[in-house]
């Protein structure tokens, strides 16, 4: 993955895995589930309102989504 990894929130994040076809499959407490079933990606979102994503934690929900870095930013 090339790239520097923008700041995102969590709907921030969802909106886009939504547009690239993952679906909500669950959610426990403030983490959701969403899943690809063309690609059978699955990764875990924290949805913390308002708040941006841990680097770490945005970098690890992109290297799971299989989704291009660079559509990741605005």
């Amino acid at each position: 993955m090339a790239g520097k990894i923008p700041r995102l929130t969590a709907f921030e994040v969802t909106k886009i895995l939504e547009h690239y076809s993952f679906t909500l499959i669950s959610q426990h407490g403030s983490h959701q589930k969403w899943r690809n079933t063309q690609t059978g990606k699955q990764v875990i979102v924290p949805n913390h309102k308002g708040k941006q994503l841990p680097l770490g934690t945005l970098r690890s929900i992109i290297e799971g989504s299989g989704v291009d870095v660079a559509l990741f930013h605005s």
